[in-house]
């Protein structure tokens, strides 16, 4: 039985030393018109700079901050998904946040349309420290999406993913660098429905994050959870196509043109 004082959302923030980041990301929440029942839950390692108190400052309602030593990101996103009393799970890091006022508001109407879908998912952009438009995401998330969608690679950013909260279980702390990678696939794997919220992004993604400063051990984790997921074979043939393809590209671009 569905509880109506129960928040529909859990917005999960988790920050360490992040106040040159957060305040766009506070911003976002605080201006979402969206006025049902939200939870904001800010997550703190026991930061020693302004963080905690930027987000006490914010004013937002629902707002829950805790600021305690962690193990980690992921051991922080944990202590989020079992403080979260929300119906659905959204994660929003600190620099990154929802790129316009009617986020929420889009998510709830999707959510209401479709049943109680497992996921609601859409569109990210990349902007950078100053908040100016980087580009599209190199992964565009798919008008369908299935658990085989992650075959090829994070089809959603994370962050644009709100998440059933009976079927988002915990992230897995043995991947220090892609274990949102390997959480994604279990929410999949129980989501019984799935909806896009079109073309128009949901959320700017800051591209400046963890996985970004250390690329090539975030990849060799996620190469690893894709052989367990998807099996060895399959998952070796598919990256040896990713090389030819990138070969080509690098091959196309310096090529010059033969002299007249």
């Amino acid at each position: 039985m569905k509880d109506d004082n129960q928040p529909l959302f859990s917005i999960i923030t988790v920050t360490y030393n992040a106040e040159a980041t957060i305040g766009p990301t506070l911003a976002s929440v605080a201006a979402q018109t969206y006025a049902g029942p939200v939870e904001y839950l800010v997550v703190d390692g026991a930061s020693g700079d302004n963080t905690v108190s930027l987000a006490y400052k914010s004013g937002i309602r629902g707002l829950v901050v805790t600021s305690e030593p962690d193990r980690g990101l992921y051991d922080a996103m944990n202590k989020g998904l079992d403080r979260a009393k929300g119906r659905y799970v959204i994660f929003l890091n600190a620099g990154d946040a929802f790129h316009s006022p009617d986020v929420l508001q889009r998510y709830a109407d999707a959510i209401a349309a479709h049943d109680e879908p497992g996921i609601v998912y859409g569109q990210t952009v990349l902007v950078d420290a100053d908040r100016r438009y980087v580009g599209p995401r190199h992964l565009t998330a798919p008008d369908r999406l299935t658990y085989r969608s992650f075959a090829d690679g994070m089809k959603v950013c994370h962050q644009a993913m709100a998440v059933l909260r009976r079927i988002a279980g915990s992230y897995d702390l043995r991947y220090r660098f892609s274990a949102d990678y390997e959480w994604c696939l279990r929410c999949l794997q129980h989501s019984r429905r799935n909806v896009y919220l079109g073309p128009e992004p949901v959320i700017d993604y800051l591209a400046e994050g963890i996985t970004t400063k250390n690329e090539f051990r975030s990849l060799r984790e996620r190469f690893r959870i894709m052989c367990y997921y998807y099996g060895i074979v399959p998952t070796v043939a598919r990256h040896l196509r990713f090389a030819a393809r990138g070969l080509v590209r690098k091959i196309n671009t310096h090529r010059k043109p033969l002299s007249r």
